[in-house]
């Protein structure tokens, strides 16, 4: 673990605010759930919590599915990284943190199809790809999204309603 420099005391009511710098840094938003660990040594560890983190393994298969289905690189994420991933790169993606602009294309809440915003979110070798994400919504949070990724083939309606089911699948998946 590392240490920050920073110390904090514990208010009447128990809490403790969290640096601007680093929530900034570990994107950490208002409101966002956190989950809280121990351990022996008294040491207490809070982690930003995911739901669609808990899916992991059904995330993995679904991934999987929609590669054997459609033939293209498919991915899921939660909101801060790629939590499935079927086709090319499995490595180069999975559990790495996102860029900036994929977060933002999920909070927007709808669809990004990459030939019809004209322009390409900046996903790792896949820059001059046909994109198509569909953001995972749960009790009106944005908690994920599904990505489908082609170098060869231009996407279209068809790939976005494949991705928009499994987001709609995935999001029922959380209770």
């Amino acid at each position: 673990m590392k240490a920050t420099g920073i110390v904090r005391r514990i208010d009447d009511l128990g809490r403790i605010v969290i640096p601007k710098e680093i929530r900034r840094t570990l994107r950490i938003r208002e409101r966002d759930a956190l989950e809280i660990f121990t351990d022996r040594d008294g040491e207490v560890i809070l982690k930003k919590y995911s739901p669609i983190a808990d899916l992991e393994d059904f995330a993995q298969e679904y991934a999987d599915s929609l590669f054997e289905s459609t033939g293209h690189v498919a991915l899921i994420t939660d909101r801060d990284a790629y939590i499935a991933v079927a086709g090319t790169g499995r490595k180069a993606f999975l559990g790495k943190s996102l860029p900036e602009e994929l977060a933002e294309a999920m909070e927007a809440r709808r669809p990004f199809l990459s030939q019809t915003a004209g322009y390409q979110l900046p996903i790792q070798g896949f820059e001059e790809a046909s994109q198509v994400l569909v953001p995972i919504v749960h009790d009106g949070e944005v908690v994920g999204s599904v990505i489908l990724l082609s170098k060869e083939k231009t996407l279209g309606d068809l790939e976005t309603t494949l991705c928009q089911t499994a987001a709609d699948f995935l999001a029922k998946q959380l209770g």
